[in-house]
């Protein structure tokens, strides 16, 4: 990967720090391996990255604490379903939801319509992790995933703020790790084509 080192006018609002490293992959290297070196990506392409502190979570080792536990029995009769992103059903309706959400959660128009399709189109969104209300089927919460080989990257999280005092936001986020432990375990133990 080759390396930059910059400084410049910190900018808070929109994300400009005063120093930072950003790393762009050389022919050859995966995402994975700049994820790997401990950076993330700052482009929905996946062509620039940034140096950073992040929370990371060894699948290997993953064991749900109590805590863990105590959300997920919160979300009981949530299911969750994980679909690659060209199967995704991304309609006018769910784009709105998704719209109204950001516009909610992180103020009006900080994430604009193009930006959320960029999200949708761009490589940063592999995957996307499903979860509905097995109780009336409805879509409840989706989250935007970039997965390669045993990595997990858990970038957007969109869902109905209605089932707020259900944790949801907590529950698809303990979920995530938890299915990705276990599909990692799978792979461990049976290879990756026969999981």
């Amino acid at each position: 990967m080759k390396l930059l080192f910059s400084e410049a006018r910190a900018d808070y609002g929109h994300y400009i720090f005063p120093y930072a490293i950003w790393a762009f992959p050389e022919a050859g290297e995966t995402p994975g391996d700049l994820f790997n070196q401990g950076f993330l990506p700052s482009s929905r392409d996946l062509q620039r990255f940034y140096l950073c502190r992040q929370v990371r979570i060894d699948l290997g080792k993953f064991s749900p604490s109590s805590e863990n536990r105590r959300i997920l029995r919160k979300g009981e009769r949530i299911t969750a379903k994980l679909v690659p992103r060209a199967e995704f059903d991304y309609t006018p309706e769910v784009r709105e939801f998704f719209k109204n959400y950001a516009d909610i959660k992180f103020g009006k128009d900080i994430m604009s319509y193009d930006r959320l399709d960029s999200l949708f189109a761009g490589k940063i969104t592999s995957h996307v992790l499903s979860f509905a209300d097995s109780a009336s089927g409805a879509q409840v919460g989706t989250v935007t995933l970039y997965l390669e080989d045993a990595l997990a990257y858990y970038y957007y999280a969109f869902y109905d703020l209605n089932y707020y005092a259900r944790n949801l936001g907590m529950y698809m986020m303990t979920t995530a790790v938890q299915f990705f432990a276990k599909r990692n375990l799978l792979e461990r133990m049976l290879g990756p084509d026969e999981s």
